[in-house]
């Protein structure tokens, strides 16, 4: 299904203004094999899957076509033909008179690269293509305009959403409510996200720290406090062996394989 967005939200975003998202030369050297490989997959539209890898991948077609400033702008017009959208069901919910008794919750599905670390779109374990929006608003149990800076995870929402209804909680269930982070979004939170993407590729996450660990073996580790673009691996620097131990106690124990 495609869908196509007007032209007045791409006004709303002037090429001439568009600013290009940070990226360093050279980002991928200190990655190990495999994730280079993510890096340089190049996309099929006919087919919508990652169909070959290229030694420069799609980014230096991007380039090679002056099309990094458009893309960039379509992508800032579909975010706010979006927000649009949204703004028309919560204005229907207000005339519907259920806005006092409804929980609302917007997420989105992944994240999407748009150059950085010379990569486009999802399909990878880093930063940009795994943060996602989440926000939670209802009647009661939720602080007001708050923001929390907390690694949670989308499988969160269903434990979550039972915890403010106050249904019987469910066995079995991966995620955890966050209903406590809801009434107060500075509380302690010591409990790490683990991303997957593939059999056996995962993403350890807390609020400073990101541990990838792929198939084959190979790391990154990435301190968020001191390097927010993740353009230093230090999964090879042997002081920071102790780290990558301690956010490794969280990758599964069992990896099953992907449906078909």
């Amino acid at each position: 299904m495609t869908w196509s967005v007007p032209q007045k939200y791409f006004d709303l975003h002037p090429l001439e203004g568009i600013k290009l998202p940070p990226t360093k030369k050279g980002d991928l050297d200190d990655l190990p094999a495999f994730g280079k490989k993510l890096a340089r997959e190049v996309y099929s539209a006919s087919s919508g899957k990652n169909v070959a890898t290229k030694p420069d991948g799609d980014h230096a077609n991007v380039i090679a076509n002056n099309q990094w400033r458009v893309a960039v702008q379509a992508y800032l017009a579909t975010i706010s033909f979006a927000d649009a959208q949204i703004g028309r069901v919560l204005d229907a919910l207000d005339r519907s008179g259920h806005a006092e008794n409804t929980i609302i919750v917007l997420w989105g599905d992944h994240g999407w690269h748009l150059g950085e670390k010379d990569h486009w779109r999802k399909h990878a374990l880093w930063d940009v293509s795994t943060r996602t929006p989440l926000i939670f608003s209802a009647p009661r149990g939720v602080a007001k305009d708050k923001l929390c800076q907390r690694p949670v995870s989308l499988i969160d929402i269903y434990p979550t959403l039972i915890d403010l209804c106050g249904l019987p909680k469910r066995r079995g269930l991966d995620g955890q409510s966050l209903k406590s982070l809801l009434e107060n979004p500075e509380r302690k939170w010591d409990r790490p996200v683990v991303i997957t993407y593939g059999l056996n590729n995962h993403a350890v996450q807390t609020e400073r720290w990101r541990y990838i660990r792929y198939r084959d073996g190979g790391q990154e580790l990435y301190d968020h406090e001191r390097d927010p673009n993740e353009w230093t691996n230090l999964a090879s620097i042997p002081k920071y062996s102790p780290q990558k131990t301690k956010l490794a106690k969280w990758l599964p124990s069992t990896n099953g394989e992907p449906k078909k």
